[in-house]
């Protein structure tokens, strides 16, 4: 971006213009910045010349005009300026100076931006953009189908909830929004309505303590079967009551016990007819088996067959893999055997819920862990089924400060304790996230690294005005809202009716996350596209999570919330900012010109790193961005080198605290390959039979923390080609 060029001595032609404020649409008073006069002008400028390169004498020709506007603000102006009136000024001296075609353009520029802003609150004109099936809208989600009736419906009522909800935002916050400085996500539910995003529920309490759904009093299960089936239930309402994933933590250990009560009705029927104690024992532990293995495969039947209200499966993860006794083992082996086997007749791969193995040395790290068998199925499990994600318990432990899964797809709490000192991380959740556009920033800055850190201290003001409003609104809700996350456990302590929900939130018992997106593009703005080795560089974007978490540090010592940094999940995000800022910037090579932003903190993926490369570069990240991670290597087919992902496995364990797998796992019933399917018009396609049917095909990417199956439904066109070409920034 070409900078005003200015006498050495002075900023602006005019020092008083130093005093005046401007103040926006969105009541906001900010500093008068006439280099965003220049760019207004030479944008329409090009609009013009039809995109042709501006001449000297054009750059020459539009500062003149800058300064004659300056001139004439300062002579009208002494305090305030409100921008229309700037606007006004500049259209006046386009006009004086006989520049017609110039003052048209930089007219309609006006026009279309007001027009754009106008069309966001519109509900009929999105509501038609549905009904045309824009991508914008209907593919926003990688889980939702939107020619599904209950999806349609949502994406309806979402439509509504986004136009009412940028209404109720601050306007600052919601110009930020709509102008792309800032994201704040799932307007499509909130701020409308005062829903928490992702949670961990408190399933040990709600199975040992009974729970409510609807009319219904559940008491405590009394086999494994009742309670994966009551697990189900949960999840279904838990999904319908919030906007975000949930999890449930350690799930060998958690139905363990219930396992124990089959194993002892099945001993009690051997003592009745076997007379050898070992035959009763062996009898009552293979029928206890059975009942474990058919107890989880109903489970992962029923998640990926449930529908909540909202369309969609729910986002669902089971932490597992610290249990060492029989019962916790089995459980451990037959969550992993089913998924191996697969979903039907054709053994297709499940979706939901996301795996996560935890991996602690002395358990079942190393061969001579008594858990060092159910590792190697978990390997075998990965390199077929691309899940599990692992968990490496002692980096967790050291970035999070207890040991938990992320509540959903990568969202981590930090460690808490109760009034009574106990360690609390089941039921506790998260109010929101709000991503900051970062290489927006490095643009505007033009190179200017003072700059940068300028505009990143004003554009984190805005996010903590859109974070705090988060908090508040959550706040408004009532236990009845939600019966089954506030009065019946799902969020741990059980409220009245009428009581303040804030008790569930209130001392950093909740988080809610500030995000943000495209380091690497940060750092190619101001020091090229090949940057990971060069240590400036990245000591310069470490500084930056740095920043971010000593914002949030501070917000959170004032609110008595716990503000995370949130390395976010960008699925629809790399293109939305990436498109707003082409058409603000252009093509900027390694930034704006490969059509997608790099998420959160991750290495480049057209370089091609090894997994240990990119393990090395990344490792450092995390400890500044604790409330929210993820890391994920690239892998050619696995199937018969389960090994080689175990010495990435074993590589990382000191380095990060959570690693996914991608490796190609798409499936031709028609011919029976195995691999990586083609992306083409008519969908992913066999590269060996050409096949593309649905019904014959498993195509399975990875387009955020968790699974998709973008084969399963019709897309508009070019839909599989952005899904192909998107899938490894997602990450």
């Amino acid at each position: 971006m070409m900078e005003l060029k200015r006498n050495e001595t002075e900023t602006l032609v005019h020092p008083r213009l130093t005093q005046i404020k401007i103040i926006k649409r969105d009541g906001r008073h900010v500093d008068f910045d006439d280099q965003k006069i220049y760019d207004a002008l030479v944008k329409a400028k090009k609009e013009v010349m039809e995109e042709q390169p501006l001449s000297p004498l054009d750059h020459e020709r539009i500062l003149e005009i800058v300064e004659r506007v300056d001139s004439e603000i300062a002579e009208r102006f002494t305090e305030n300026v409100k921008i229309y009136e700037i606007q006004n000024v500049v259209e006046h001296i386009l006009l004086e100076k006989n520049e017609y075609e110039l003052a048209q353009a930089y007219i309609n520029y006006r026009t279309q931006r007001d027009f754009a802003r106008s069309k966001a609150t519109d509900i009929n004109f999105t509501i038609g953009k549905l009904i045309n099936k824009d991508r914008t809208v209907v593919n926003e989600n990688a889980n939702k189908d939107s020619d599904v009736f209950n999806t349609q419906r949502d994406l309806t009522a979402g439509i509504v909830g986004k136009s009412i909800g940028l209404k109720m935002l601050p306007p600052h916050v919601a110009n930020a929004h709509q102008k792309g400085d800032i994201h704040y996500h799932d307007l499509d539910y909130h701020p409308y309505t005062p829903m928490t995003n992702c949670c961990l529920i408190d399933f040990k309490g709600m199975l040992n303590d009974g729970f409510k759904i609807g009319n219904a009093e559940v008491e405590s299960p009394k086999s494994i079967q009742t309670a994966t089936a009551q697990i189900s239930q949960i999840i279904a309402n838990v999904a319908s009551s919030q906007y975000g994933g949930c999890s449930a933590d350690r799930t060998d250990e958690l139905l363990a016990p219930f396992a124990k009560l089959n194993y002892k009705k099945h001993l009690a029927d051997a003592e009745r007819w076997i007379e050898s104690p070992e035959k009763r024992e062996a009898f009552a532990k293979e029928k206890t088996r059975k009942d474990i293995f058919d107890a989880m495969q109903s489970l992962e039947y029923e998640i990926n067959t449930l529908f909540t209200s909202n369309g969609q499966t729910p986002f669902t993860s089971l932490g597992f893999g610290l249990g060492t006794n029989w019962f916790e083992r089995e459980i451990q082996r037959a969550i992993l055997q089913i998924r191996i086997n697969g979903l039907g007749s054709e053994r297709r791969t499940a979706i939901f819920p996301k795996l996560i193995f935890s991996i602690k040395k002395g358990v079942n790290f190393a061969p001579e862990d008594p858990n060092y068998d159910i590792k190697e199925l978990a390997l075998e499990c990965a390199t077929k089924r691309m899940y599990p994600d692992i968990l490496n318990y002692d980096k967790i432990m050291e970035l999070t400060g207890s040991f938990k899964v992320p509540m959903g797809c990568r969202s981590f709490l930090q460690g808490w304790q109760d009034e009574n000192g106990q360690e609390v991380n089941v039921g506790r959740m998260n109010l929101g996230v709000v991503t900051l556009n970062l290489p927006r920033i490095a643009m505007e800055a033009g190179g200017d690294l003072d700059k940068f850190w300028q505009i990143l201290e004003e554009r984190l003001e805005i996010v903590k005005d859109a974070l705090v409003y988060r908090v508040e609104r959550c706040k408004e809700a009532t236990p009845a809202n939600a019966p089954i996350l506030y009065m019946y456990g799902a969020f741990g302590k059980r409220l009245n009716r009428n009581d303040n929900v804030n008790e569930l939130f209130k001392n950093k018992r909740a988080t809610v996350s500030l995000g943000y997106i495209g380091l690497y593009e940060v750092a190619s703005a101001f020091y090229g596209g090949a940057w990971e080795y060069d240590q400036t560089a990245k000591d310069f974007t470490l500084a930056i999570v740095k920043e971010l978490k000593a914002h949030a540090d501070a917000w959170g010592n004032e609110y008595g919330y716990h503000f995370s940094v949130y390395s976010t999940p960008s699925e629809s995000l790399t293109d939305r900012f990436c498109r707003l800022d082409t058409e603000k910037f252009g093509e900027v090579p390694n930034i704006t010109d490969k059509d997608y932003y790099t998420n959160s903190f991750h290495y480049d993926v057209r370089k091609n790193p090894t997994p240990f490369e990119k393990l090395d570069f990344e490792k450092d990240y995390p400890k500044y961005c604790s409330g929210g991670f993820i890391h994920y290597c690239e892998y050619p087919m696995l199937q018969q080198n389960p090994k080689a992902l175990e010495a990435v496995w074993d590589y990382s364990y000191d380095k990060v605290g959570y690693l996914g797998t991608n490796t190609p796992i798409d499936h031709c019933y028609e011919c029976g390959f195995e691999g990586d399917f083609t992306p083409t018009e008519k969908g992913f396609e066999c590269p060996q039979c050409h096949n593309h049917d649905p019904k014959t095909c498993d195509v399975v990417k990875r387009t955020c923390g968790y699974l998709g199956n973008p084969q399963a439904r019709p897309m508009v066109h070019g839909r599989h080609k952005e899904i192909s070409s998107r899938v490894k920034h997602m990450k």
